[in-house]
């Protein structure tokens, strides 16, 4: 059976959400400030300057060992991520972010509770149901639960999991451990409910970044409108534009929604609308064409 892209990219974000709050648990990649070194598969990985220091080995050896330790690793992940930005854009916001999924959870949430998924929306959103006011409950529970979840996931990325999950279910904490969990979990949660989808436009530097590589490609993938059926649009709510995690405009020009994550809700809500045989897809910029959009007629 065929996964829709919907189906697909729900697996991808929940495996790597998942990956996220396990790794440090499972020893798959942390900082252990304890130790003065990162955790990597679970081996210790240093730089390897104890030998130089004791004076067992030269110069040389010191500067072979971190090439292959520090500089060609940086290299192959730093050249991998600009070919993905290159090529897809910000795929890696849409298809994997932890923050982009909890952006789309409050954003689900915040509808259901005011019929405008954020609170900066001036209208609600057209065909949206009732407002259901039991849901911002839900939200402000989402948020600060996700918020706490990802504080605590935090610390165990530089103190051991073991001693914080121990601490915290026995009420041990030290005072900079309840300090951090504290603090990290209001931000978080104030940044869930205020500045989500914000914060990954201008915010993010990640972001920011695979925005600034994929402009440069004229080739890269983008969402594309077909100009030649582009009546069809005619009567529709702008279900596309609604259904855009980021507040975007999906029928814009490729410099208008350099903050794309390529997460094809608008593709989907384009595709619901007509049937099936929606006006949106995914295809390279030189073969993307666009249409101005129209305030719909009343």
């Amino acid at each position: 059976m065929k996964l829709t892209l919907e189906q697909s990219r729900l697996i991808t974000r929940t495996l790597f959400f998942v990956l996220f709050l396990l790794a440090p648990l499972l020893d798959i990649f942390r900082l252990d400030l304890y130790a003065g070194n990162f955790i990597l598969l679970g081996f210790d990985w240093t730089l390897g300057l104890a030998p130089f220091q004791r004076g067992e080995v030269d110069s040389l050896a010191l500067a072979l060992t971190l090439l292959y330790r520090v500089f060609i690793p940086a290299l192959l992940l730093v050249g991998f991520g600009v070919w993905l930005a290159w090529r897809f854009g910000r795929i890696y916001c849409g298809w994997l972010c932890p923050h982009f999924s909890v952006v789309e959870m409050i954003n689900r949430l915040m509808l259901r509770a005011s019929g405008k998924p954020t609170i900066w929306e001036h209208q609600p959103v057209p065909g949206s149901p009732p407002p259901q006011r039991i849901f911002w409950l839900w939200t402000l529970v989402a948020a600060v639960g996700i918020g706490f979840l990802w504080a605590v996931s935090l610390l165990t990325y530089l103190l051991p999991p073991t001693v914080i999950y121990h601490n915290l279910f026995a009420a041990e904490l030290t005072r900079n451990q309840a300090l951090f969990i504290g603090v990290a979990t209001t931000l978080f949660t104030l940044e869930f409910l205020f500045a989500r989808h914000l914060f990954c436009r201008f915010g993010c530097a990640v972001g920011l970044f695979q925005s600034i590589v994929w402009l440069a490609n004229d080739k890269a993938m983008v969402v594309s409108f077909d100009k030649s059926r582009g009546s069809e649009c005619k009567g529709c709510l702008q279900d596309c534009d609604n259904a855009c995690p980021m507040r975007l405009h999906p029928r814009k020009r490729k410099r208008h929604i350099f903050t794309c994550t390529q997460c094809s809700e608008c593709i989907q809500a384009c595709d619901r609308v007509q049937h099936g045989d929606g006006l949106l897809r995914f295809k390279s910029s030189t073969s993307a064409t666009v249409i101005p959009i129209k305030k719909r007629e009343k």
